[in-house]
């Protein structure tokens, strides 16, 4: 649900307010414990020079810990302690965290996408847990609130693939849709040699646009939520949709500068978030 936040030092895993002022103190630690198991099982699937073998057998682990929780036993490392205390106290369903997982053994052995649904399938593993476990964190699960968060986190991940098509390509990864560039008269080729022209332009403004729809329908989320939680996720609301725009004013050319936010854009779109109120 909640995507970069200011000073945030990693860039492969960022759907967490872990260190936000913003994030009511009595939130952190149960958002951290979900956060660490995210991440450690992000790296295992992304960093380092393990084989897809390896990644998958680390990964086989991470499972078996998630099963030992579901069975009411003591995981083995302290970082499923953790987590099994969190699942517990805020009664989480235990099948968001083996989504993730889902997510991440896909990203070893999976690198490009059909079409938007297969697209949003994936996400649907990647991103949208994120947001449900935080709801159940906040006591605010809604069915009402759980779908306006699916697309909100939906629409982040989204966003953070337009931004990273050039880094992706030299992961291996496409995630732009094959019918899509096939619409659109775009070619893998073109990815590689960094071309930018009209029929580029033309594809990632129609990405750009139905995320944008994407992330709009699930706004009225941040209006929901009270407080602090509340003011978190209209800066993130907000924060998206001002990297979309980047990309809109960048000519979508992602190749020559990856559209971020910066220190200077923090200041306008937390007094938006406030004014929002």
């Amino acid at each position: 649900m909640f995507d970069i936040t200011p000073g945030q030092s990693v860039e492969h895993y960022e759907n967490f307010p872990v260190g936000s002022m913003l994030l009511p103190r009595r939130y952190r630690k149960a958002v951290a414990s979900v956060y660490h198991f995210a991440r450690h099982a992000d790296d295992l699937a992304d960093e380092g020079d393990a084989t897809p073998a390896e990644r998958l057998q680390a990964l086989a682990a991470c499972r078996a810990e998630l099963a030992r929780i579901e069975r009411g036993e003591t995981p083995q490392t302290a970082r499923y302690q953790a987590l099994a205390t969190t699942i517990t106290q805020y009664q989480i369903p235990l099948g968001l965290c083996g989504d993730l997982l889902t997510a991440f053994e896909q990203d070893v052995v999976k690198t490009r996408y059909a079409d938007f649904g297969e697209l949003v399938q994936y996400c649907r593993h990647s991103a949208n847990p994120v947001g449900r476990i935080l709801l159940h964190i906040f006591g605010a699960a809604t069915p009402t609130h759980l779908a306006q968060s699916d697309g909100i986190c939906t629409a982040l991940q989204l966003i953070n693939f337009w931004q990273d098509v050039a880094v992706d390509w030299q992961k291996g990864r496409v995630y732009i849709p094959q019918a899509d560039l096939q619409r659109f008269g775009v070619t893998e080729a073109m990815i590689a040699q960094q071309t930018s022209d009209v029929a580029w332009r033309r594809l990632m403004a129609f990405q750009v646009d139905r995320t944008r729809r994407m992330l709009k329908g699930g706004s009225p989320l941040a209006m929901a939520l009270p407080g602090r939680i509340g003011l978190e996720l209209r800066l993130t609301v907000l924060g998206g949709d001002a990297v979309l725009e980047k990309l809109k004013r960048s000519d979508y050319d992602m190749f020559r500068q990856r559209p971020k936010l910066g220190a200077t854009d923090w200041p306008g779109l937390l007094w938006r978030a406030l004014r929002k109120r």
